[in-house]
């Protein structure tokens, strides 16, 4: 699999274009230029990195997304978790709530997540 990571700056590059995709490379330069101060040669270089990660793809001057924002920070999550805490998700919520007390409506929400995949639904 290749390399997903994302750095800050590479993360708010990738912001940009989740929010304005499709997206035109001259678009995608000029909001690069106002929000993030880059030249379009900068803009070239981390786009150009970001499709070779299978993160976007250019294809005739439109810029898309191969995996949705929620797709790549659920592959982040999973490999965190996997690379963390053997793949447990139980290990990784008890370290978790160790440190943060659990809201009602965090708790509510984890058991509606439970009762879901026990229904055999995917949210």
């Amino acid at each position: 699999m290749k390399e997903m990571r994302m750095g800050e700056i590479e993360t708010r590059f990738a912001q940009i274009i989740w929010q304005n995709e499709p997206i035109t490379t001259g678009e995608l330069i000029r909001l690069s230029e106002q929000e993030l101060g880059w030249n379009r040669s900068t803009t070239y270089t981390v786009l150009k990195r970001l499709c070779e990660k299978g993160i976007f793809q250019n294809q005739n001057s439109s810029i898309t997304s191969l995996l949705s924002e929620s797709e790549f920070y659920a592959l982040q999550s999973e490999k965190f978790v996997r690379e963390t805490f053997g793949g447990s998700l139980p290990s990784f919520l008890a370290a978790f709530s160790k440190r943060k007390q659990l809201s009602e409506e965090e708790i509510d929400a984890i058991r509606g997540l439970i009762e879901d995949f026990e229904k055999g639904e995917k949210s």
